[in-house]
């Protein structure tokens, strides 16, 4: 049964719920809870799920995923794109009638710009690697970071934006950047024809280049937006009409959100575009409210190109941090969707379920069988009996995704001791004495599929996952031996042979659930148990957790990761050296040697091969990160009422085709 929440709780969420309640806007037609805050509404910097989420509403890319099926279908171009017959020049026509928010043309000139914000080492995108498929990107980053660092060399020690000797270094910054745009039209495979026609080649064939193009990162920006153009109101119009490439440019300091910096050459961006009132989309939804720890709002994009294909006319999303107050909000009927289920009573909320499911087993399998979906054949069965303990708004979803905890690999810690993960000898002992049959049995309690590897198996037709390094306790201590760590003094603690002990392992994870302090808890207990270290816990609220992760300032971490595109490489070039999403530090010449054999192979078998034996290599001998288990989804809502919802694996839900039916 489920456990009762103490009054004491209820009443603070009650408080809480208050709080968001109180808006002076009507209700949206779909509300939903989403527990993690948005981190960014900037497409080429977002990294989160929930992020890319909003993504999905706001903007519209080339081409866009069927999110039941995955296959890909046209979104902002009018039909699917010439392709060559080498397979390395893409060319898409742009619908005439897509608009920006503003009414303002969308053109292959807003693709073109945005793609290379994204390239550019300036904005430190998590994602710039997915850009280097196409030819010459690669060259054009580290050609761009290499003029940045020997113009800070050449620059005045001491001289900054602002300060003495800033208008001096001004023009130079201002010519390196403008041999940086023609460095782009010239050098990259992404050329404009004409406003509504672009054309991208790329380095080799890509089989999965189309699946990256529908990934946020893609999507187009709008520059006048983005860089906060201060126009009079003749240009002002010139750009709706025509399109802001038809006008020059205003000069840098009058440019409202982006900056020049003087010293170092960098383009440096700030954030107010991407506020209420300011952020200009292409996508089926806009942006009316956005509030910290509050929540945020999204309306109809009245100059979408296609408004009969959004069902949905406005969205909320309530931020709502405590599981049990968000299955409070969904009971009170306040919210029509939990997007993550993540109360201690988890399993006794699936217990309901299968217990309403093996009631009517037989009328679901009949009504499944005519070629209903899951959610239409529950709407059709009698409501479940509440006195029996059952319910069936619960839904249990598998996902494109991998639980795991990230071991730093660099040589060094952040405060420069030496990093005993450093050694991948010290990093299989950790993996080998978890037992993780028992942390999905008796410590999260969900089942989750046990994984030793990062991609989901049977996720990627024609892909085999390869096994990782399994549970083996005697093999980690091993390990340790051969490292040089063993208990010398019989303390039950294990020493160098200095005499040293082994360094407190610092174990960061995120404070929003209770599953990872639960699972680090358990991790804890057995590293002591089976190893003789001592860890300490180390929990942190997102987004300083976040922080913490990328600069290094843990010795393992939590981590999971879902894909997001059908290929393995969106899973193992996390792996990569200098990857954006690399938070270990990991670097090694084999692996990053095999990833760039697999992107030159043609022959897909011969390609799967090479990238099975990196993925081997990678969780049966250097294991940067202790692979977990294979991750579940647990929604909430009512099936029938709330309509739209995908369960595919790979959980991009679009917001504008969700519809709440009273």
């Amino acid at each position: 049964m489920i456990r009762l929440v103490t009054p004491f709780l209820v009443l603070l969420a009650l408080l809480g719920m208050s709080v968001w309640l109180d808006r002076p806007q009507p209700r949206a037609d779909f509300v939903f809870v989403d527990r993690d805050e948005v981190f960014t509404l900037d497409p080429q910097r977002m990294s989160w799920m929930q992020d890319f989420r909003m993504a999905y509403a706001l903007y519209e890319p080339l081409v866009r995923w069927r999110n039941d099926d995955f296959s890909i279908v046209p979104a902002a171009c009018e039909s699917m794109p010439q392709v060559s017959e080498d397979r390395r020049t893409y060319t898409f026509r742009l619908r005439r009638d897509a608009k920006w928010s503003n009414g303002a043309p969308v053109t292959a000139h807003d693709f073109a710009w945005s793609w290379m914000r994204a390239i550019l080492p300036d904005t430190a995108a998590d994602y710039t690697m997915m850009f280097f498929h196409i030819e010459g990107a690669r060259a054009f980053f580290e050609w761009r970071a290499e003029r940045l660092r020997t113009f800070l060399l050449a620059a005045s020690p001491g001289r900054g934006a602002g300060g003495e000797g800033a208008a001096d270094q001004l023009d130079p910054a201002l010519a390196l950047w403008l041999e940086t745009e023609q460095r782009f039209r010239d050098a990259v495979g992404i050329d404009i024809i004409d406003d509504h026609t672009l054309r991208l080649t790329l380095e080799r064939p890509t089989p999965y280049f189309l699946d990256l193009l529908c990934f946020g990162p893609f999507n187009p920006v709008y520059r006048p937006c983005v860089e906060g153009w201060r126009m009079d109101d003749a240009a002002r119009q010139a750009v709706i009409d025509r399109g802001w490439h038809t006008i020059e440019p205003p000069p840098f300091d009058r440019r409202a959100f982006v900056t020049l910096h003087p010293s170092s050459g960098r383009i440096e961006q700030q954030h107010e575009w991407t506020k209420p009132g300011v952020l200009v989309t292409n996508g089926p939804l806009i942006l009316t409210d956005w509030r910290y720890k509050r929540g945020i709002r999204l309306e109809r994009n009245p100059h979408y190109h296609s408004p009969e294909r959004v069902k949905c006319g406005s969205v909320a999303v309530v931020s709502i941090s405590d599981p049990n107050t968000a299955i409070l909000a969904f009971k009170r009927g306040d919210v029509d969707w939990v997007s993550e289920v993540a109360v201690d009573y988890q399993p006794d909320l699936i217990d309901q379920l299968e217990r309403y499911l093996a009631r009517h087993r037989s009328e679901l399998d009949r009504l499944l069988g005519t070629g209903m979906s899951m959610d239409e054949a529950l709407a059709q069965l009698p409501p479940p009996d509440a006195r029996q303990g059952e319910r069936r708004d619960i839904h249990i979803l598998p996902t494109f995704g991998t639980d795991f905890y990230s071991f730093n690999c660099r040589p060094l810690l952040a405060d420069g001791r030496n990093n005993p993960f450093h050694d991948a000898r010290v990093r299989r002992a950790f993996v080998a004495s978890v037992d993780r049959h028992a942390i999905v049995t008796q410590v999260t309690r969900l089942n989750e599929p046990v994984a030793t590897a990062l991609t989901p198996p049977r996720s990627i037709p024609g892909y085999d996952v390869p096994d990782g390094l399994g549970y083996d306790p005697v093999y980690a201590r091993e390990q340790l031996k051969q490292a040089g760590w063993l208990d010398r003094n019989g303390d039950g603690l294990i020493e160098n042979e200095r005499g040293e002990p082994f360094p407190i392992v610092d174990l960061l994870y995120s404070t929003n659930t209770s599953r990872y302090r639960d699972i680090s808890l358990a991790l804890r207990d057995m590293w002591q148990r089976e190893l003789g270290v001592r860890v300490e816990l180390r929990g942190k609220e997102n987004k300083t957790f976040k922080e913490d992760l990328r600069s290094g300032q843990f010795m393992i971490g939590r981590g999971r990761w879902y894909g997001d595109y059908g290929d393995p490489t969106t899973f193992l070039d996390i792996c990569r050296t200098g990857d954006g999403n690399n938070d270990r530090g990991y670097s090694n010449p084999r692996v990053d040697d095999l990833l760039d054999q697999a992107a030159r192979e043609t022959d897909p078998a011969k390609r799967f091969a090479i990238l099975r034996e990196c993925e081997r290599y990678l969780f049966a001998e250097e294991v940067p990160m202790l692979v977990l288990c294979n991750l579940v989804q647990l929604y909430l809502y009512e099936p029938g009422r709330v309509r739209g919802l995908t369960h595919h694996p790979r959980l991009s839900q679009y917001l504008w085709q969700v519809e709440v039916v009273e």
